[in-house]
């Protein structure tokens, strides 16, 4: 196993951004930058051993700095969406921008996701990653308190990349973070012949500017229904006021084992490769997004452009809008506390 650093670029203001290539001894590869900590390439092998690389990205710094919807980037403080783009904490009124029509989303104009952090790689036994560190402060695009963030990305040679993620603060404040990769287990065209399954009898319904209601909806007789193994384009097109909402899957499930503990969420194959993604969380839900909004205007890797539903995303997170839902699982973090979660991505084939 072995972890390499190499130069990525500047940014406008002339700070230095590095890429960080991870490989295991079965030769699983994923470069990330501290740039947004954000994932800029997974090279997967399928079931023949070809190794293609199965997230959607940009070859340069340049690209990533460009608008565009966070492909693989670390998103916070607080992942999704808040209503309004306001909270109320502690009795005192708290207004972020609307940077998502009338609603904030992923932490806003400057998030976490087009920050420096600083990194640190490491290799331990059967292990090689990157820490990445970053300090949030009072004020920040709006949020209370400062907040000291860390996040490590560790490859193991169990074919998995692991994602820890702590933080701190001095203030009450709110948190939800999460990894924004859009995969594509065949490495080209659109993703609807993947077959999902997601571990979640329940998911939260959205209003019409994609806020959930506040319900806990069954997803029993509903095209929402992943308990079993589904191509993501069997429903996608039905009649659907759900659907209709999120132009396609842009929902969050309800995650059946939500106690905090490490539990298989998702479950994604791509049957002319055959490979496998597994999600392991301890989070108590799962966005599953299916590029519904990506539109072939964005040019990626290699001068490809990426169509729409050219990757789909499984963010683990709370729920969006839980600073305004107070019966969904609390997204507060308070002084003396420690923020902690991890998320697991495990590749494999069938």
């Amino acid at each position: 196993m072995n972890i390499t650093q190499q130069p990525f670029g500047r940014t406008p203001d002339e700070l230095p951004v590095d890429l960080y290539t991870l490989v295991n001894d079965a030769g699983l590869a994923v470069r990330i930058t501290n740039y947004g900590g954000i994932i800029v390439s997974i090279l997967a092998p399928d079931r023949s051993g070809t190794f293609t690389d199965i997230v959607l990205g940009f070859d340069t710094l340049a690209d990533y700095l460009q608008p565009q919807p966070f492909l693989g980037a670390l998103v916070g403080r607080y992942a999704n969406r808040i209503a309004q783009g306001r909270f109320t904490l502690n009795g005192v009124d708290y207004v972020l921008a609307q940077n998502d029509g009338p609603n904030h989303l992923h932490g806003g104009l400057k998030g976490f996701d087009k920050v420096i952090w600083q990194a640190n790689p490491f290799e331990s036994g059967d292990e090689v990653g990157l820490t990445l560190n970053y300090q949030s402060v009072a004020g920040e695009e709006g949020y209370p308190g400062t907040v000291d963030v860390q996040v490590v990305y560790t490859l193991t040679n169990d074919q998995a990349l692991k994602i820890d993620y702590t933080a701190t603060t001095d203030q009450d404040t709110i948190i939800n973070l999460t990894n924004h990769a859009y995969f594509n287990l065949a490495s080209s065209g659109d993703i609807l012949q993947h077959e999902v399954q997601l571990n979640a009898d329940r998911f939260t319904p959205i209003n019409e500017t994609l806020i959930p209601t506040g319900e806990l909806r069954p997803v029993m007789d509903t095209p929402m229904d992943f308990t079993q193994s589904t191509p993501i384009g069997a429903r996608i097109n039905q009649l659907d006021e759900q659907l209709s909402f999120g132009g396609g899957y842009d929902h969050n499930w309800v995650l059946n084992n939500s106690d905090g503990r490490l539990t298989l969420a998702a479950t994604v194959y791509e049957p002319t490769t055959g490979r496998v993604l597994e999600t392991l969380t301890t989070q108590p839900g799962i966005q599953f997004y299916s590029g519904n909004f990506l539109d072939g205007t964005l040019i990626g890797k290699g001068g490809h452009p990426i169509p729409k539903r050219a990757g789909f995303c499984l963010e683990t997170q709370h729920f969006p809008n839980s600073p305004n839902q107070p019966a969904f699982p609390s997204t507060v973090l308070k002084p003396g506390e420690a923020y902690a979660q991890t998320t697991i991505y495990r590749f494999g084939v069938r």
